[in-house]
C-alpha cells in the first residue's frame, strides 16, 4: 500500500510504502460501526439520576375520598401517572453502558478505518509538523497552507508547542499513535500522520 507524503508546504511528493495489514484492509462496515458505538457507549459517565414514587417530595395522603367524587381513584400525589409524580423505571447512576469488544476485533475495526481513509485519500502522511512558538495563529497559517480545515495529527511524540497552539482549534485535534480512537478517524475529514507515527501505527497493528 503507498500512501499519499505532503512536505510541511502542503506539496505532495513520492508515495510512502505502507503494511498491507494495517492501511490495504477490505472495508467492514459492520465491524466499524460495532467499534465505533462501543467505544462511545464505554465513554458514558453514567450520572444522571430521575426519582421514583417513594423520593420525590410529595405528600402521603389521599388526595379525595375513594368514592363518592366521580373521579378515578387516587392514592397518593407521587403516582407515576399524576404530573410531577415519580418514574416507573428511572435512571440510576449504577447504570452499566459499557460495550464489551474483545482486542482482537478491535484492532481489526481500527485497521479497517485506517484502509479506508487511506483508500478515500483523507490519510496523508508528513515528514514532520512542528512550530516555532505555541502561538495558534502560526498552526493555523500553516494547515490552511496545506489546505486542511478538519484534522487530526497524529505524531510520534507530541511537541509542547504543537499542543498548546492547538488547542484554540476546534476543527484540530493531535495525540499520539496509542490515542487515535475509532469515533476521531471517522469524524475528522483528514488524517495527517507523521513518518514516525506511521513506523509506530504499524508496529502497533500489523
Amino acid at each position: 500500500m503507498e500512501l499519499q507524503l505532503l512536505n510541511e508546504q502542503g506539496q505532495a511528493g513520492a508515495g510512502v510504502a505502507a503494511a498491507d495489514t494495517v492501511f490495504g484492509r477490505e472495508y467492514n462496515e459492520a465491524l466499524i460501526h460495532q467499534v465505533v458505538v462501543a467505544y462511545a457507549a464505554n465513554a458514558r459517565s453514567g450520572n444522571r439520576k430521575q426519582k421514583d414514587r417513594e423520593e420525590v417530595s410529595h405528600t402521603t395522603k389521599k388526595p379525595w375520598r375513594q368514592k363518592g367524587t366521580g373521579r378515578a381513584r387516587a392514592g397518593m400525589s407521587s403516582s407515576p401517572l399524576w404530573r410531577g409524580g415519580g418514574r416507573i423505571f428511572p435512571n440510576s447512576p449504577d447504570e452499566n453502558f459499557t460495550h464489551k469488544v474483545n482486542k482482537k476485533m478491535f484492532r481489526a475495526g481500527i485497521c479497517s478505518i485506517f484502509s479506508q481513509l487511506a483508500r478515500e485519500g483523507r490519510l496523508v502522511v508528513i515528514e514532520n509538523l512542528s512550530i516555532d512558538a505555541p502561538k495558534t495563529k502560526l498552526l493555523s497559517q500553516k494547515l490552511q497552507g496545506m489546505g486542511l480545515e478538519s484534522v487530526m495529527v497524529i505524531t510520534d511524540t507530541i511537541e509542547e508547542n504543537l499542543l498548546l497552539a492547538s488547542r484554540n482549534l476546534p476543527n484540530v485535534l493531535v495525540v499520539e499513535p496509542k490515542a487515535a480512537d475509532p469515533m476521531s478517524l471517522v469524524f475528522y475529514k483528514k488524517v495527517l500522520v507523521t513518518k514516525a507515527a506511521l513506523a509506530k501505527i504499524e508496529e502497533m497493528y500489523a
